[in-house]
């Protein structure tokens, strides 16, 4: 499958799960805010606790994959790069300039990292 294809997938799947959890968060939280919520109200606002709990989780373990992927692996080969090109390998040299640019340009827009 191409890349543009993959890209206007993951972006659909996730507006999708945005919409749904833009649906199911202000039902939490009215739940939340009941003084006096029945005993269906306290099951239905543990059933959603439990999903969101379930929700938080499944993100956490996606975006501590694609800060691993994309930072661990991307500088593990810029330090192979940079060793090659240490030892005088032109071509690393160049490729090294490259993986820089990328890096500064990546810094500059704050895509490649989040200081947050």
């Amino acid at each position: 499958m191409a890349f543009e294809k993959h890209k206007r997938l993951l972006n659909k799947e996730l507006d999708q799960f945005n919409l749904i959890l833009s649906e199911i968060l202000p039902r939490y939280i009215e739940l939340m805010k009941n003084e006096k919520i029945s005993d269906e109200g306290a099951k239905e606002l543990g059933e959603i606790e439990h999903f969101l709990i379930e929700i938080n989780a499944k993100i956490a373990d996606i975006k501590s994959k694609l800060d691993h992927d994309l930072f661990g692996e991307t500088m593990s080969e810029y330090y192979k790069v940079k060793a090659k090109a240490t030892a005088g390998d032109k071509n690393a040299v160049e490729k090294l300039k490259k993986l820089r640019e990328v890096f500064n340009e990546s810094i500059k827009s704050d895509v490649f990292f989040n200081w947050n």
